[in-house]
């Protein structure tokens, strides 16, 4: 059996796919307004931590488990 090399387009697919999504979020979807309250709950998460959760947390993040949390953003 011969090898054949052929080729498929998925522009079509990908173009589908993204109008699909963009249709669920609706014209009311705010990815600003989400990103706020995401980090809020991020900062809500890791607040009031014990001194023990703390211990963990901070080893967490040195390990690369979970991001740096005060690191500077350019955007702010």
């Amino acid at each position: 059996m011969a090898n054949f090399d052929y080729a498929y387009d998925l522009t079509l697919d990908e173009a589908r796919r993204r109008s699909a999504v963009l249709e669920t979020l609706g014209d009311d979807w705010d990815p600003v307004a989400v990103l706020a309250e995401e980090e809020k709950a991020y900062d809500m998460l890791y607040s009031d931590l014990d001194a023990e959760q703390q211990r963990v947390y901070d080893e967490l993040v040195r390990a690369g488990v979970l991001p740096e949390r005060t690191i500077a953003r350019a955007a702010d």
